[in-house]
């Protein structure tokens, strides 16, 4: 058993914990949805890459094959993310976290097959490979139902979906989906009205998938949902392109974990901008950000992991209830910016495998204004420690926490004063804080 700096049972992050949620759990049962009476579905089979293929080897003999090769090269091309930002001794291994086709932001097209979306006619994708998908419609369905080890790439080259009650791309089984926007591009998926279930299954996201998903590509995707804007049943993954989403529910929801390398998000939501919680295995549901640009408004929480969320890099500016909570949150860099009404970080029972609330600030440059009243920019239910960055608070309680801090590090400024020492803003507990200890009041620390 591990002990931390006060002499109390350490929070058991460690690479055992989290090791289920770093590969992909077991797909779901395949089968195709619903036909509806006022849908036409249309099967993208072996049958249609073939013709697909018959169809390019014509359009390119006649000394057009090497111009489309060249083409096909620079689709290749390898755009990576830097993982430099990446810490080795964080809460979460980050090991294995991005593979190098994650983290490549345009499509091998030389093999694609092209789709173009129509009005009343879903597309159902049964075969592994990449997909080029292109036009308006409105009611229609791009489904992913392929073997469990197999891959999908959906890139999407000026793609506009309306919905009223369905998600606009559903995957429903596979390995691994990838969502690809090609340079430049403007594509726009939206539902309308409230979602209606597939059978057991509640799709209630504008892209919903029951596998993994990977969100990349060099263009823009604008996501507007009634309810949420983007989930995995297991990892979600975003390393680059564009990302505009505004929705009633949660914006970018998974059940194992969300992880950021890059890209640009924006987010309006009445509810959470980032929420990985997995209400099966408390030891999933984590949060990680090593790059990217994100900017979230919500009604609710800003970023919220179950477990970890852990941030390594990246510029993220929210605007929140509570910017950031998660049962332990370690900020090891990145520049961040939050702004709450209620806590800027919060630490709370969130995980019984995690161990005792920690708010950890290892590195980074974090700004933190509170609103007025009963609110706090740092609070743990737990622990507190600042051992390196700069915190900058601007509130009238700076600091909460239940059974200690340490401040061996960094630089704190509070309204403007820097300060040599963690004191305790409000005894016994902020907003939400638990009085004396862990759930359900009078438990001490560790009393699980």
């Amino acid at each position: 058993m591990v002990t931390n700096r006060m002499g109390r049972v350490a929070p058991t992050i460690v690479a055992a914990l989290l090791a289920t949620s770093l590969v992909g759990c077991g797909a779901a049962t395949k089968g195709a949805p619903a036909e509806s009476a006022e849908t036409a579905e249309a099967a993208v089979s072996q049958e249609t890459i073939e013709e697909t293929e018959a169809s390019f080897e014509e359009a390119t003999q006649d000394g057009g094959q090497e111009e489309v090769s060249e083409d096909a090269t620079t689709s290749r091309a390898f755009v990576t993310t830097s993982l430099d930002s990446m810490v080795s001794d964080g809460a979460i291994d980050t090991t294995d976290l991005f593979t190098e086709r994650d983290l490549q932001q345009e499509a091998d097209l030389s093999d694609a097959v092209y789709l173009t979306v129509e009005s009343g006619q879903d597309l159902v994708i049964t075969e592994e490979g990449v997909y080029v998908l292109s036009g308006t419609a409105e009611g229609a369905t791009v489904t992913v139902n392929v073997d469990s080890a197999e891959k999908v790439q959906l890139v999407l080259d000026g793609l506009s979906i309306t919905n009223v009650d369905s998600p606009a791309i559903y995957v429903i089984s596979a390995d691994k989906v990838f969502v690809t926007t090609t340079e430049g591009s403007q594509n726009a998926l939206s539902v309308t009205w409230t979602f209606v279930a597939d059978g057991d299954t509640n799709t209630d996201a504008v892209i919903f998938s029951k596998d993994d998903l990977v969100l990349n590509g060099l263009g823009t995707l604008t996501i507007s949902s009634t309810d949420n804007g983007i989930t995995s049943k297991d990892d979600l993954k975003v390393t680059g392109g564009t990302l505009a989403i505004t929705s009633q529910g949660d914006a970018l929801e998974a059940n194992d974990s969300i992880r950021i390398a890059g890209g640009t998000l924006g987010i309006t939501t009445s509810k959470d901008g980032l929420h990985a919680e997995n209400d099966e295995d408390d030891t999933l549901g984590y949060v990680y950000v090593c790059g990217g640009t994100i900017s979230i408004e919500a009604g609710d929480d800003g970023i919220q992991g179950t477990t970890v969320v852990q941030i390594d890099g990246g510029t993220i500016s929210v605007n929140a209830g509570e910017a950031i909570e998660g049962t332990y949150v370690q900020v090891n860099g990145g520049d961040l910016n939050l702004s709450a009404w209620d806590d800027g970080i919060n630490a709370s029972w969130k995980s019984q495998s995690v161990g005792d609330p920690t708010i950890d600030i290892r590195g980074g440059n974090i700004v933190i204004t509170m609103a007025q009243g009963d609110t706090d920019a740092l609070d743990s239910n737990g622990y507190l420690y600042v051992s390196g960055g700069t915190v900058d608070i601007t509130a009238q309680f700076a600091f909460d926490f239940e059974y200690g801090a340490e401040y061996t590090g960094g630089t704190i400024y509070v309204n403007g004063q820097q300060v040599s020492e963690i004191t305790e803003s409000m005894m016994m507990g902020g907003p939400g804080g638990m009085m004396g200890g862990g759930p359900g009041g009078g438990m001490g620390p560790g009393g699980w």
